[in-house]
């Protein structure tokens, strides 16, 4: 616990951050460019779904992201709300904003992937349906953490709303198990797959690259949070001299 505390310390943490967000981001977007790459012009069609297969290298991580931004929000909000570490709170606002960005390109390249598939660009079905609840939870999240930050808050509000919204991920991840859906089930677990290798394998390179560049916006938001505290601090005791 005390290693934790230390790396709580904001100093300390930009020591790390600052040179990780470099590695992460142009190692997210090499992998995400190879990924792309591969996946268009290096795999075969499906025989079922055609050339619209290829855009699950672009769906597949948004929508893993979109539902592992909540869970980073999520854990965040436990950290905070049981051990008060500072960083907790800068981590689930900084999580909150691209979270919910992937969140809606989850929406949309399912749309688009939809239309040609199931013949329509929407069906309020368990899986569209839940994910766009999820979405609309992250702009609650960031209003009510705007609206706490402004009234001097001390975050916790936020954390427990963070906490609470967690509820919808199982709902997520198995409403094609619970409900009758257009969606299909889920095709990849962890120690198997139905998607066919010489389809599948690009797709780990867009995942770790899209999840290598989460990362690093998250930090460089955290950066940019911190930086915005101790000028309004440096600000705040300038004026009191």
């Amino acid at each position: 616990m005390a290693s934790l505390h230390a790396f709580a310390n904001p100093t300390r943490f930009l020591k790390i951050a600052r040179p990780l967000t470099r590695i992460l981001f142009w190692t997210g977007v090499a992998l995400i460019a190879f990924g792309v790459w591969a996946g268009l012009t290096q795999t075969p069609p499906d025989y079922l779904q055609g050339e619209t297969v290829r855009i699950m290298y672009i769906h597949v991580p948004t929508a893993w992201l979109g539902m592992g931004g909540w869970s980073g929000i999520a854990l965040s909000s436990i950290v905070y709300l049981v051990w008060r570490h500072p960083l907790a709170n800068v981590a689930a606002r900084a999580i909150a904003l691209p979270g919910a960005l992937f969140a809606f390109l989850c929406l949309a390249t399912g749309s688009i992937w939809g239309r040609p598939t199931w013949g329509t660009w929407w069906q309020w079905d368990g899986r569209l349906t839940s994910m766009l609840l999820l979405f609309f939870v992250y702009l609650g999240y960031m209003a009510l953490a705007r609206a706490d930050q402004d009234r001097g808050g001390d975050g916790r509000i936020p954390a427990i709303y963070g906490v609470a919204g967690s509820v919808l991920l199982p709902i997520i991840r198995y409403s094609v198990v619970w409900w009758n859906t257009l969606h299909q089930g889920e095709s990849i677990g962890l120690t198997s797959s139905s998607i066919d290798q010489s389809i599948l394998w690009p797709l780990w390179f867009t995942l770790g690259g899209f999840t290598l560049f989460f990362a690093s916006i998250v930090l460089m938001r955290m950066r940019t949070m911190l930086a915005a505290t101790r000028m309004e601090g440096r600000m705040r005791r300038m004026a009191a001299v």
